[in-house]
């Protein structure tokens, strides 16, 4: 008996600390679940998923007509003067709930909601790119070669070149003449246009060029679409192509020197998958974040922090120009605001004390776990299509602060906004705005949503992570510190 007794007495601390462990793997995965990720569809009620459904669709129509940053900046216009925002000008009333837009060459966009504290308490900025990945006109594009005639193109940012042969391709944008009128030009887009396109070669003489690696499957000098192969009335098919010019659009060879003319996939955007969860559209980096800061603006009224929109080109070439990020543009305009409202009171350290003050999200699509591939990523880090938002945490010294990424959970869950994290795995590239406009001082956190085949002619992005991405842009522009 005092064996058994001693026995049991030397048990105890086993079963104690079994029972301690298996408590404790209990909390474990108690809070794992509440640290993980869910998808995003299972939070949302009946009234909410048809919310998800009608932004979609309102999306995709956007799309259908917003290609290019110029394209972008004319429908934007359209959509929110119907929500009462009136061009920036000189003797605009600064008053709480007061909706203006300013535009910059026609290429970027701010859509400011004037709030009821001091500008000098900072703005609430959610920035964007409008510019995607694309094939533009060289100056003198058109040339022949075994009776066709082909335009001369080069890249606006980095494609795989192999994914835009044999895709209908739309030529859109302007002509500006000398005497300073400006032709508009959109060949493709209506389903009765014609398309232009970039032919591959067969299998059956590829022989000689199999041996070629990856992106050079195609190279970029190759990536020259036919425009003509009939002569008609003329001596060759360029000859024909330049009379087309002429006769419909009163414009000359020489005029294509100073054109912005891009050729961008002439297909819809669609819906991807039997459940349609998923949506293919070309340029939704970054027309996605874009869109989604558009609409969260246009649903302020009198905010706390004067709420702006800030889509800006040429991100997908360095955010260089004075209509990217990089430019003064963004820096220029809320000085202008700031003085306009401090009056004879205003000094330069005005507008350091506002923009160290300001916070910004600078959004930004990146990419999502691949079915096939989803080795490429670090599975605890990895975004996924369908669960929301996410951070990004690039690590180097590229993370938002501490404790600004503590403030932007607080609203994200305040919000009931689903979330999620994305860590590259290894050695990655891309980048966004963010780090452009935190060298102002400003306090920026990168978030967006997980895209799959980025700067492709067709990337698919997921209905309920845009609507997400929606809404924490709103709970960002409301939140109260």
């Amino acid at each position: 008996m005092q064996s058994e007794r001693i026995g049991k007495i030397l048990l105890y601390p086993v079963v104690l600390a079994m029972l301690a462990a298996n408590s404790l793997s209990a909390i474990a995965v108690q809070d794992e679940a509440e640290v993980a990720p869910q998808p995003a569809w299972q939070s949302l009620s009946s009234t909410q998923r048809k919310d998800v459904l009608a932004f979609a669709e309102s999306y995709k129509s956007f799309m259908s007509r917003a290609k290019t940053e110029l394209s972008f900046v004319t429908e934007a216009v359209q959509i929110v003067e119907k929500a009462g925002f009136v061009a920036l000008a000189q003797n605009s009333k600064l008053k709480p709930g007061a909706r203006y837009y300013d535009i910059n060459r026609d290429r970027t966009i701010t859509l400011v909601v004037m709030g009821s504290k001091p500008l000098t308490e900072g703005f609430r900025v959610v920035g964007a790119h409008i510019d995607s990945p694309r094939l533009e006109l060289k100056g003198r594009p058109i040339y022949e070669s075994e009776g066709f005639a082909l335009f001369q193109t080069y890249r606006h940012g980095g494609i795989k070149n192999y994914q835009w042969v044999n895709l209908p391709l739309a030529l859109v944008g302007h002509v500006d003449k000398k005497d300073g009128t400006r032709v508009s030009i959109s060949i493709g887009l209506d389903p009765k246009d014609p398309v232009l396109l970039i032919p591959d070669l067969s299998p059956h003489v590829d022989q000689d060029f199999r041996e070629r690696l990856n992106r050079d499957v195609i190279s970029g000098e190759e990536l020259d679409p036919i425009i003509a192969s009939h002569p008609g009335e003329q001596s060759s098919a360029s000859e024909a192509v330049l009379a087309y010019l002429r006769d419909q659009y009163d414009i000359e060879e020489a005029d294509l020197v100073s054109a912005e003319l891009a050729l961008v996939p002439a297909m819809p955007p669609r819906d991807v998958g039997l459940d349609r969860s998923l949506m293919a559209i070309y340029g939704q980096d970054d027309k996605l974040s874009s869109y989604a800061a558009m609409r969260a603006l246009m649903d302020q009224r009198k905010p706390q922090h004067t709420a702006i929109a800030f889509l800006v080109d040429n991100e997908e070439v360095g955010n260089v120009n004075n209509t990217g990020a990089a430019s003064t543009y963004l820096v220029d305009l809320m000085a202008e605001l700031v003085q306009r409202q401090r009056g004879d009171n205003y000094s330069a350290r005005d507008l350091r004390t506002t923009l160290r003050n300001t916070k910004v999200v600078s959004s930004d699509v990146n990419p999502g776990v691949h079915p096939v591939w989803p080795q490429v990523w670090e599975a605890g880090n990895a975004p996924r299509l369908g669960f929301g938002v996410n951070l990004k945490l690039y690590g180097g010294g590229f993370n938002a602060n501490s404790e600004f990424i503590a403030w932007t959970r607080a609203y994200l869950d305040e919000a009931e906004v689903a979330w999620q994290t994305a860590t590259y795995k290894g050695r990655a590239s891309g980048g966004t705005i963010g780090n452009t406009l935190s060298r102002d001082n400003m306090e920026v956190i990168d978030y967006g949503v997980p895209v799959l085949s980025i700067h492709s002619s067709y990337s698919l992005s997921s209905k309920v992570d845009i609507h997400m991405l929606y809404r924490a842009m709103n709970a960002f522009y409301q939140y109260r510190d």
